[in-house]
């Protein structure tokens, strides 16, 4: 969601459908069913954890160059596409325009969606195994970085932007959030990339234009209240290191009513150094000099861009011992003498006195938007993997095959940058947990279809003999069942799980688009899922 969850949150899909390259696919999708005759006794099966964007666009290219694989998609909740459904903005309906190509992988006869299932905790590895060839996890980022200052731990009006997204999408994890918008005018955003413009972009909007959205219908009766007019993104550098783009800050400077604060000449580079900078990179920077048209004076509400600071603590009414006052932030400086590039560090500025430098911001609602990690799932030790919990990834060689470091035979206890890096036969892994969480839609993609084709190369080595090492989950044991989720459905059923498959995820989403109907919007998510399962019982 390039947008949230970029998904950060975080992760968007491309802006047009013409931007998503078209493939020219070896064996049509729909071509192929389970039968199809292959060198072995059963179809190619694999295991794939997680349905957005990473997810379908591996299930994709699988189906599209291995005419024998059969791909069952796991997701934990009962509804498929991740941050593409609770991650992008909801006046942002353009970018999920890719729900249309992942439709079209779910129809190949060689697609299974398995929905509210959640692999590792409820239905645990050693289930899966045996029946596949291949796992490959594609289930992203669930948990967000944290400031690490005091105050943070406040359980009122301290949020992540990720959870903020997830409750106005209607993402049943957030749907108690309950911000709360009346509490004062001033709401802070740390963090400059394009989750946090959403954030604030969400905030300053007219109510009544995000009506004809998708918005959760219990987050547009709580905008509808907000008293806030006041926004301020916070990052701890400047303008040339901010991680938004274009057609973000242009939203915001076009928003009706609502006025930006010029920002200071000294932060933005000279008109030689502007010149010179890349296409994109300068028209950014021109859009940010040039400001809003819309006059302070004659503005309902109004946001700034604030750099070069670095939150330092959060703080309440001495009056009102739950309402948020404001934040402090400690003033930073350029640690070197050029600050116009992209990779300039800052360091903390003090004053002649010695003192750090400090600075106290109104502040009635906090939101933190400095990224996301990913999470290991239970029972990850069972399949050998090391999960690499301070880069928040699934350690991997770069085309997504999992990797894991042995020590050698001689010397358990040699240092691990001395041991020797093998292959998990048959573990794979893209997107987000493969790479962390960057990038938008167009980089995802590619990167899964890099560990798509990992896994087809790796499986025609396999199929033909040519390389010995080459192997899949089961080799050293026997081929696995063959049978997937035709296999493991009875294990869930008996564990007392109730799956969703591709024809329940489709009356869900009528349900959903009669609801939106009758409040004249595209459609109104069930943000619970009881409501959800309550369609298809």
């Amino acid at each position: 969601m390039n947008s949230s969850l970029t998904l950060s949150l975080c992760t968007r899909c491309a802006r047009r459908r013409s931007q998503v390259p078209q493939i020219r696919t070896r064996y049509p999708l729909s071509r192929y069913s389970t039968s199809t005759a292959t060198l072995h006794d059963h179809p190619f099966r694999v295991a794939v954890i997680g349905s957005g964007p990473a997810g379908f666009y591996a299930a994709y290219r699988l189906l599209s160059k291995v005419s024998d694989v059969v791909v069952d998609m796991y997701e934990q909740l009962p509804v498929p596409f991740g941050l593409v459904r609770y991650g992008v903005a909801p006046d942002h309906p353009e970018v999920k325009n890719c729900e249309e190509k992942f439709t079209e992988v779910a129809t190949s006869p060689r697609f299974n969606f398995i929905g509210n299932v959640a692999v590792g905790s409820q239905l645990p590895f050693q289930t899966l195994k045996p029946h596949y060839d291949a796992i490959l996890f594609a289930y992203g980022a669930a948990k967000d970085r944290e400031l690490g200052i005091p105050g943070e731990d406040a359980k009122k009006n301290v949020l992540s932007a990720r959870a903020f997204v997830g409750w106005y999408n209607g993402l049943p994890e957030y749907r108690d959030l309950a911000p709360d918008l009346t509490a004062g005018e001033h709401a802070v955003v740390v963090g400059q990339g394009n989750v946090a413009l959403d954030v604030a972009r969400l905030l300053l909007s007219d109510v009544d234009a995000l009506r004809k959205t998708d918005i959760s219908e219990h987050a547009l009766e709580e905008l509808s209240r907000s008293k806030i007019k006041r926004v301020r993104v916070v990052g701890r550098r400047g303008p040339m290191q901010a991680a938004f783009t274009i057609k973000e800050i242009r939203e915001l400077l076009q928003l009706p009513s609502v006025a930006f604060d010029a920002i200071p000449k000294d932060f933005l580079p000279p008109e030689d150094v502007v010149a010179k900078l890349p296409r994109a990179q300068k028209r950014l920077i021109q859009l940010l000099a040039k400001g809003s048209e819309t006059n302070r004076s004659t503005a309902k509400k109004s946001w700034s861009l604030d750099f070069l600071l670095s939150p330092h603590s959060l703080h309440w009414s001495p009056m009102f011992p739950y309402r948020l006052s404001h934040a402090k932030f400690t003033r930073n400086e350029f640690a070197s003498s050029d600050p116009f590039v992209p990779d300039a560090k800052v360091k903390q500025h003090f004053l002649s006195s010695g003192q750090q430098a400090q600075v106290n911001i109104p502040c009635n609602i906090f939101f933190r938007s400095i990224g996301y990690k990913s999470l290991p799932l239970p029972g990850f030790d069972h399949l050998g993997i090391e999960f690499d919990g301070r880069r928040g990834i699934i350690p991997n060689d770069g085309f997504g095959r999992v990797t894991s470091s042995t020590p050698t035979a001689e010397d358990t206890t040699t240092p691990l940058d001395h041991r020797h890096i093998s292959h998990l036969p048959g573990l794979y892994c893209a997107g987000w947990v493969k790479r962390g969480p960057t990038g938008v839609i167009a980089s995802t993609m590619m990167d899964a279809f890099g560990t798509a084709d990992s896994i087809a190369a790796d499986w025609e080595a396999h199929k033909s003999s040519s390389d010995a090492k080459i192997s899949f989950l089961n080799s050293t044991s026997g081929s696995s069942t063959g049978l997937g989720w035709d296999a493991v459905r009875a294990e869930a059923i008996q564990r007392g799980l109730s799956p969703t498959s591709w024809g329940d995820w489709q009356r869900i989403d009528s349900a959903e688009k009669e609801r939106g109907k009758a409040k004249g919007k595209p459609r109104e998510k069930f943000g619970r899922v009881e409501e959800m399962l309550s369609v298809v019982r």
